[in-house]
């Protein structure tokens, strides 16, 4: 039986969380933890910033997605918009590498 809030990956549960884009659970491992710091939303590529969290595919598609749908204000809590710009540059440079 599969515990609630788990995947199970090669016999280890791990840690599900859920993207702000598409709104797709998936394995923590396999998402992009973004932080706010002031009024911008930026990319927390080691884990360890402080603050409240949200999690999002590192595609830009799901960006956008968060983007329309005005998902980032929501899940940091906050009143008004915030600025994606240094998450939007992260996606664009990793999606240059991978081409």
């Amino acid at each position: 039986m599969r515990q609630h809030g788990k995947l199970e990956y090669g016999g280890h549960a791990t840690p599900q969380r859920t993207c702000v884009g598409c709104r797709g659970r998936t394995a923590k491992s396999e998402l992009l933890r973004l932080v706010r710091v002031e009024d911008h939303v930026v990319p927390d590529l080691q884990g360890r910033l402080p603050g409240r969290g949200a999690s999002l595919h590192p595609t830009l598609s799901c960006l956008e997605l968060a983007e329309r749908r005005r998902a980032f204000p929501r899940a940091f809590r906050v009143p008004g918009p915030l600025d994606v710009s240094r998450v939007r540059a992260q996606l664009e440079g990793d999606h240059a590498n991978v081409m």
